[in-house]
């Protein structure tokens, strides 16, 4: 955690009655999905959320499975399907007519000719830095063998993989189609699978670059990052910024300091300003109010057990390494403790059990317990005592039961 950088009418009872029934049972409206923290900052868009992006944990935000336009966000998956299917980045790609025919004054372009060629390395760039629409169809059409219908089932395919719940794509460009929608939760999702991939992550934190075109006349294209979150925050990672008439101004923002680092989306904002500050606001949020914490501390005793065949003999459990989880506003923590059968002898250290660490009901962590002191097996006359005694109290409890 760090310091914050950031900055009557009178209703008829009736009206109300039906207005407060219909917040209760219309879903998809921002009332019935608020999920955030009341700490949380209040943002000016119609969806948004904020994620940890090492625990993928959800921490706060507004309408997170509302089916919003994507945009050019679609472009990162383009690149997750790309980078999971490991296709060679050096690999030589023909701009099609059809991909160069988004070069122009309707969608975002390099103004990619017919028949350049371009790295696939170069068409991932061109696609994520600028928001290259030529670029990204070049690459999709490279991806499906030819066909975009084939690229886009592989990138709903990856959507059905990741479980995504409100995601599905009818282009690789985020155009607006009836078919093609995603939520603010699943773009966090997706995301933070193609951050894990450190040239998806140095190319989405690139702010100028430049590739090379291959054909009877070769060239050089220079362009600029559109998240301009790279230029104005400094703690801003990534990652894709996405505009359409349909979906408004939207950005996939991500954001590291110390120990910290999380993924914020903000879809459907009205202006370019208030998707750049409102981003902004959202990962302050995450700074200023989350931090690691020590959920599991090694060497602390989390249980004790009887030792077999030894009633009045126990061994203490501790943990055998320390976890910390992410804690702040709205997560709950819970430390669940297992052991199994004790075996009939063990020494120190070994493992006898273990602590799982769930945050918000999700399973993030296995610490395993071991034996604080070793103990050797019980001797045939802890065996002779132990049946006496057990005889003894069972004969006990049947003769109290009689009376």
């Amino acid at each position: 955690m760090r310091e914050s950088l950031t900055r009557t009418f009178v209703v008829p009872a009736l009206v109300g009655l039906v207005v407060a029934l219909w917040v209760i049972v219309t879903p998809g409206t921002a009332w019935a999905q608020k999920t955030t923290p009341d700490s949380a900052p209040n943002l000016d868009v119609q969806s948004w959320v904020l994620t940890d992006e090492d625990s993928g944990n959800f921490l706060a935000g507004k309408n997170p499975d509302e089916q919003i336009a994507p945009g050019s966000t679609t472009k990162i998956m383009v690149a997750l399907v790309a980078l999971d299917e490991g296709v060679n980045l050096d690999d030589e790609v023909t701009v099609s007519e059809n991909a160069a025919s988004y070069a122009g004054y309707i969608y975002s372009n390099i103004g990619l000719y017919p028949y350049d060629r371009v790295s696939v390395r170069e068409l991932m760039q061109a696609s994520l830095i600028p928001s290259g629409t030529d670029a990204v169809f070049a690459l999709c059409e490279y991806l499906g063998g030819g066909s975009v219908q084939s690229c886009v089932q592989k990138m709903n395919q990856k959507a059905r993989d990741l479980n995504l719940k409100n995601t599905h794509y009818d282009n690789p460009a985020g155009i607006d189609s009836p078919d093609d929608y995603t939520s603010a939760r699943d773009l966090a999702i997706i995301a933070r699978a193609a951050m894990k991939y450190p040239f998806f992550a140095e190319t989405v934190a690139t702010r100028d670059a430049s590739i090379t075109t291959e054909s009877t006349v070769n060239r050089t294209i220079e362009f600029s990052n559109t998240n301009l979150l790279l230029n104005s925050y400094t703690p801003a990672t990534g990652v894709k910024t996405g505009t359409t008439p349909e979906g408004g101004s939207s950005l996939v923002s991500s954001a590291e300091s110390g120990d910290e680092s999380y993924i914020a989306v903000v879809l459907a904002a009205p202006t370019d300003t208030v998707r750049f500050g409102s981003s902004e606001q959202a990962l302050e949020y995450g700074f200023g109010s989350f931090d690691h914490k020590p959920l599991v501390r090694k060497n602390k005793v989390y249980d004790e057990v009887t030792l077999p065949s030894r009633r009045d003999e126990s061994r203490k459990l501790v943990a055998a390494e320390n976890a910390e989880a992410l804690v702040g506003p709205g997560i709950k923590v819970e430390r669940k403790v297992t052991t199994k059968e004790l075996p009939s002898e063990a020494a120190k250290g070994d493992e006898i059990g273990k602590v799982d660490l769930k945050i918000n009901g999700q399973s993030v962590k296995s610490v395993p317990l071991v034996v604080q002191e070793g103990y050797k097996g019980a001797s045939f006359w802890d065996h002779v005592q132990y049946i006496s005694v057990s005889a003894w109290r069972g004969a006990w409890n049947f003769i109290d039961g009689l009376m």
